[in-house]
């Protein structure tokens, strides 16, 4: 019986391998001091274990992931069948000096190694530090709109089976 949403098995499914290992920029939605929901393309790094993003110690989104640390996480491919990968957790956030090892990693997978050397090098050059933000998934969903589909999809597809 396959996995249901939500369960961390989930991770293994080939479509949340793909899209872990992916050159598609993750979505980070966070929430903002005052309450209301923000949402940033964002760069990661997938460890086995958490995804691992990384930004400037004082980028906005730094100060209100301390005050709010529950988040979600989207890495979704724009191609059909969609394929996307759904996360929940809980941000961690620890002040590295240098540029972090998983962000030179992403930047050589979003970029190539020669360019993403380079990348590297400039933003360490411009900070002596940065933040990471580490997410240890504890909800996973998959979209695949083959055999996966949103929940009211699914529960429309399986009326209409159960009525024809």
């Amino acid at each position: 019986m396959p996995s249901k949403q939500g369960d961390l098995e989930l991770l293994n499914h080939p479509v949340a391998q793909e899209l872990l290992h992916s050159c598609i920029p993750a979505r980070l939605a966070y929430t903002w001091h005052d309450g209301t929901p923000r949402v940033v393309p964002i760069w990661f790094h997938w460890n086995g274990q958490e995804l691992v993003l990384g930004g400037p110690n004082d980028a906005p989104k730094m100060e209100a992931l301390r005050e709010h640390p529950h988040v979600a996480i989207t890495i979704d491919d724009p191609t059909f069948p969609w394929k996307v990968l759904l996360i929940r957790g809980t941000a961690r956030l620890e002040v590295v000096d240098g540029v972090s090892p998983e962000y030179a990693a992403a930047a050589e997978r979003y970029f190539g190694e020669d360019q993403g050397r380079a990348w590297v090098q400039q933003v360490g050059s411009m900070s002596p530090q940065m933040t990471r933000i580490l997410v240890r998934p504890e909800w996973v969903g998959i979209l695949d709109f083959q055999t996966r589909f949103p929940s009211a999809l699914e529960r429309a597809m399986e009326h209409a089976h159960a009525g024809g």
